[in-house]
Order: C-alpha cells, then sequence, then structure tokens
C-alpha cells in the first residue's frame, strides 16, 4: 500500500527511481509519480495507472537531476487520479507520502487563510504547503520538526527542497521506512525490498524520527530534534530473483509452491534428529504465560482463528483472538502473565503494528510470526518466528496463510510440551504426520479440472456461502475471502450450525454453496447442516477429505476430496481447493489477479 523511493547521487537518478518503483508494485497502487531537482527547478512528472504509464511518458524519459522522488500511490483521499498522484509539490517543495493526516481539513483551512493555493483532494498536499510556510521563519530542521508535530495521523515522507540540490528528508510516524546506504549516493526507501536492488545496507527509522540525506553523509534526528545516531545493519547480498517462470500470475505460482513453503517451515522449527520442536530460546518460563491473545488482520486473522483451535486443543492455555484496528481502541485489561502473538505477512500492517505498540508500552509479553524478519513488527516484538516462505507478490495470501498457520501449529505444540498438555508418545505422532504434510499438500494440488469445472457457477451467482465446524471454519472464512478479493462477488463465510439463526433466509434455488465437512469431530453435524441448505435449493459444492466411508447424503451438486491425514492438519488440506476455486473464478473472468482492484499487499495505513 503505496511505496516511496528517494535516491540522492552524483548521476542521473530518474530511471533508477522508476526501476525501484516497479518492485513496489507489490504493494498494490492505482498511480505513480516521479519529482527531480535540476537547474534550481523541480520538476515532476505523474500518471494515473502503472509505473509502465509513466515510465512512457516523454517528459520522464528527459528527465535530468540527480536527486529525486517517486511513489507509487493507493488512494485514501481524493480518486486516482494523475493529480491526486504522488508527488505533490509547491514552487519549493515536493512530498511523497504513504499513510493518513487526519487533521488534514484543519490544517488546509489555516493554510487557504494564508494564501496557499490547493490543486488536489489530498491530505498530502497539506503537507507540502505546511512545510512551504514554515521554510518563512525557519530552517529545513526547524520547518520539519515544527511540521510534524502539527500533523495528526500516520506517515512515512519523503521530501526534496528547490533550494537544497543535494538533501531528501525522510521522516516516520506509524508507517515504516527505511535509509540506504551506498557509494556516493544515499537512498529512502517505504521497505528494503526496492532498495536491495541498490545496497544490502539498511538503516530503520523508528517513530517520531527523521533524517537528512546526503550523497555522503546522511543524519538523524529524533522528534525534538536532537541529533541521533542509528544503527547500520547489513542484509543479505544476494538479491532475492522471484520471477512468474512459466506460470501465467505469480498467485499460480505461489499456490504449487505451498509444499516448498510447508517444507521449509518444517525443516526450521523440526528437528528430525531428535524427533523434536526446534523452539528453544522462548524468552519467557511455561509458568509465566496462562493466557494467550493472537492478533491479525484480514487473511492473518483467519490463521489467528485457526491457531485458537489448535492452542485450545493442544494445550491447557487461555486463548483470545482479536482484529488489530478494534484491539487498539477498547479498553483492554493488560494482565503480565499474557502472551500476545501478532500475524502479519508482510510485518508492516499499520493496524496490526499499532496494536504491537500498544502491548509493548503497557509492558507485555509479544511475538511476532511474520514473513519479512526486518520488518517493524518483527524488531519491536521479543521473540520472532519468521515462516519462511520467500517472497509473496499476489496481493491475495496463499502460501503465507499456510506459512502462517504452520509456523502457529508448530507453536502451539511447543507450548503443550513444556506445559506437560501433550503426552510425548501424542506429540512424536503429530510431528511424524506433520512431517508428511508436504507431501499430502502436493496430491492435494492435482485437482485443477474439476474446480474449473465449477468456477463458472461462482461467477454467474450472486453471492455464496462457505460452510464449516470446528477447525474447518477460520478456512470457510479464508476461501469467501479469497472469492471476494478476486472475483469481486459477494461470499460469505459462516459457521455451519449458526445457519438456522439467520443466514438461511438467503438461501434460494441455485445458489452456490461450498461446505468443507472433512471426517473430523464435527462431521455429521456438518453434513445435517449441510442437509438443510441443499433441501432449499442450493447448489453444494462439498470438501471433504478420501474415505472408505460413504458420505452419509444426497442431491450433493458437486464433491471434491482431498487427501487424509488426522484432523488437526486436514485445514492444510482444505484450504487449497479454495485457493484454487477463486483463482480460477477471476481467470475466467479477466482480471487482474496478482492487483485485485482497491486492494494492496501490504496495509500501511489504518
Amino acid at each position: 500500500m503505496c511505496g516511496i523511493i528517494g535516491i540522492n547521487s552524483s548521476k542521473p537518478v530518474s530511471a533508477t527511481i522508476i526501476n525501484s518503483l516497479k518492485k513496489l508494485e507489490y504493494r498494490g497502487y492505482d498511480s505513480a509519480g516521479i519529482a527531480t531537482l535540476s537547474s534550481g527547478l523541480i520538476n515532476e512528472v505523474k500518471s494515473e495507472g502503472r509505473v509502465d504509464n509513466l515510465e512512457k511518458n516523454s517528459s520522464v524519459l528527459n528527465m535530468e537531476g540527480t536527486i529525486g522522488i517517486g511513489h507509487v500511490r493507493w488512494a485514501t483521499h481524493g480518486l486516482p487520479n494523475s493529480i491526486n498522484a504522488h508527488p505533490h509539490s509547491s514552487q519549493n517543495v515536493s512530498v511523497v507520502h504513504n499513510g493518513i493526516i487526519e487533521n488534514s481539513t484543519l490544517l488546509k483551512k489555516f493554510l487557504v487563510g494564508r494564501g496557499h493555493k490547493f490543486k488536489s483532494q489530498t491530505d498530502t498536499e497539506v503537507i507540502v504547503h505546511l512545510i512551504t510556510e514554515n521554510l518563512k521563519t525557519e530552517n529545513i530542521v526547524n520547518s520539519i520538526k515544527k511540521t510534524l508535530k502539527a500533523l495528526h495521523g500516520s506517515f512515512a515522507l519523503g521530501i526534496i527542497f528547490k533550494d537544497e540540490p543535494d538533501l531528501i528528508v525522510g521522516a516516520r510516524r506509524g508507517s515504516p521506512l527505511a535509509v540506504g546506504y551506498g557509494p556516493n549516493e544515499n537512498y529512502l526507501g517505504s521497505d528494503s525490498y526496492a532498495l536491495k536492488s541498490m545496497t544490502n545496507k539498511i538503516t530503520y527509522l523508528n517513530d517520531g524520527e527523521f533524517c537528512v540525506i546526503k550523497k555522503d553523509h546522511i543524519e538523524f534526528f529524533n522528534e525534538d530534534g536532537t541529533k541521533i545516531n542509528k544503527k547500520v545493519l547489513e542484509l543479505s547480498s544476494e538479491e532475492e530473483k522471484y520471477d512468474k517462470g512459466d506460470y501465467k500470475h505469480f498467485m499460480a505460482k505461489e499456490i504449487e509452491e505451498q509444499p516448498v513453503t510447508l517444507k521449509n517451515g518444517i525443516k526450521e522449527y523440526i528437528d528430525n534428529a531428535n524427533n523434536d520442536i526446534n523452539i528453544y530460546n522462548i524468552p519467557w518460563e511455561k509458568n509465566e504465560i496462562s493466557s494467550i491473545t493472537l492478533i491479525g488482520c484480514g487473511t492473518a486473522y483467519h490463521s489467528c482463528l485457526m491457531a485458537k483451535y489448535w492452542f485450545e486443543e493442544l494445550t491447557s492455555l487461555d486463548v483470545n483472538v482479536d482484529i488489530a484496528s478494534e484491539f487498539r481502541y477498547r479498553k483492554n485489561r493488560f494482565k503480565k502473565d499474557s502472551l500476545y502473538i501478532f500475524v502479519s505477512q508482510s510485518g508492516e500492517t499499520a493496524d496490526t503494528y499499532a496494536a504491537l505498540d500498544l502491548c509493548n508500552k503497557n509492558g507485555m509479553k509479544t511475538c511476532a510470526v511474520v514473513n519479512v524478519i526486518e520488518s517493524s513488527i518483527a524488531r519491536d516484538s521479543e521473540f520472532v518466528l519468521p515462516i519462511h516462505c520467500g517472497t509473496e507478490i499476489g496481493v491475495a495470501s496463499t502460501k503465507a496463510f499456510l506459512g502462517q498457520i504452520l509456523i502457529l501449529y508448530i507453536l502451539a505444540l511447543k507450548l503443550g510440551q513444556l506445559r506437560g498438555d501433550l503426552e510425548k508418545k501424542v506429540l512424536s505422532e503429530k510431528i511424524k504426520s506433520l512431517k508428511e504434510l508436504p507431501k499430502l499438500v502436493e496430491k492435494t494440488l492435482s485437482i485443477d479440472s474439476k474446480i474449473q469445472n465449477v468456477s463458472t457457477t461462482f461467477n454467474e451467482a450472486k453471492g455464496s456461502m462457505f460452510l464449516g465446524r470446528g477447525f474447518s471454519y477460520p478456512i470457510a472464512l479464508e476461501g469467501a475471502l479469497k472469492l471476494k478479493e478476486l472475483s469481486y462477488v459477494h461470499a460469505e463465510g459462516y459457521p455451519a450450525g449458526e445457519m438456522k439463526h439467520g443466514p438461511l433466509a438467503l438461501i434460494e434455488e441455485g445458489m452456490p454453496v461450498v461446505v468443507l465437512a472433512p471426517r473430523d469431530n464435527y462431521y455429521k453435524k456438518t453434513i445435517s447442516n449441510m442437509q438443510e441448505v441443499i433441501a432449499r435449493g442450493a447448489k453444494v459444492l462439498l470438501i471433504t477429505n478420501k474415505s472408505s466411508d460413504e458420505i452419509v447424503s444426497e442431491n450433493i451438486w458437486q464433491t471434491i476430496e482431498v487427501e487424509s491425514t488426522n484432523q488437526d492438519l486436514l485445514p492444510f488440506l482444505l484450504t487449497i481447493p479454495l485457493q484454487k476455486l477463486a483463482y480460477y473464478s477471476a481467470l475466467k473472468k479477466g482480471f487482474d489477479i496478482d492487483k485485485p482492484r482497491n486492494l494492496a499487499k501490504s496495509v500501511t495505513v489504518e
């Protein structure tokens, strides 16, 4: 969600900025822009749509300047068009911004009263004019300090100045921002992924900090304007190469990569020699934790819901699950014996980071389950469990979801072991089944033809339902979310046992309903609920696991069988057909599968 690049160099920067913006396309955006300084002027070019549109602009091809900023924008204030695209510039200042300025209306009123004229509908343009106003009486550092204090909300900023041809300012509150170091040039970026093609030496700004970036020197300041020292981190020098290969979309590739994702996670966390779980560095004693709260957004929230069932099944801990955007605004009663687990693919999800920050301020125990180990959530958590799934480009998460629930399941096993809630024999059997999981997922991936056939029915319907009980309920929610994200059709995930308490009124002749009914403890009850929707004319797609037992129901429209394993692990297998259903539904509609409309990979605003 929005991406920032800034480069201060001794050579022209426009082409490098464009290439770096392409590496930020995975975040989700609807417009792009670039601004450079040359001949004492700010040169700004912006376009609606993809970076390719920006690159084709003849003005970009002829852009000069050895200092510049670029941006891909995900619209919050104002329509996604070239006028509202970033950068936003006055005669003296140009700004790119990730985040939301909550008091922009009041600030704009003040600035209009001072004679400033606005061109866009954005909150960001307020920052431009506020800095311009403050520069009338202050030097750059003081004008930035004064501006930041006036802003309410979240921001990551990249700023250049007409009268300062060797200076970029970066500032952060809430939204992530990184600084990169290179030979005779330095960089600013919203994440390290876009900077890694240029450098492996990175510094991350903390909340409230800002920096002044020159070609050969970088200074850091806290929110009071006092100079501070920052650590330089060295990332892997090998730039990760990730392309679609022979696949039509990144999402298709990422679905097929899931057996490898699971193998990597199991290899990292399972000790084959001792048939044990390789998590030995938990920073708390077992008697220091009596409850767990799992926190996430979107797909990560569904991972948390899934984990709740496992923690309750495998440990004697009290378990709660919270949506991050709700958690931070409630009156939480923090307890010292609680562990708060934060789940995020990017590690930069704004609401989840804010919840973590609240927990840290209250002295709570915190753990991060993330895919990006250098992310804000990872850096600010006491304990980090990486999911090791590699770069995920598709906005609709697939392999990261399986990576998240894998690590959460392994953590539940470990805590059950440490607390004496799991017998050694039972743990050993569960680890054995876990090692077999990648092969079972690989076999389950071969269901393409049947999924392709049923996807048309979901496309043609005005809505659909996804039903499950117990371990299958969070997977039903995730399946409905995937269909919504990719095919733009209404889909509702619901506990199968709750149908008669309202949603049954929506069932009508021909409506497609996915019923997740694996042969687990909930099977017979779920089949009974399925009969209720069949009796009202629904077309039921039953997803279950292979078994010698016959399915005790009639009038089922279609049945898909996944492989069989113990009931703890069946959710991994049930997820696969739902991912493929969403993929093929979107494919038949001709939609942009890797970049669905209005959505972003890394949600860095509230």
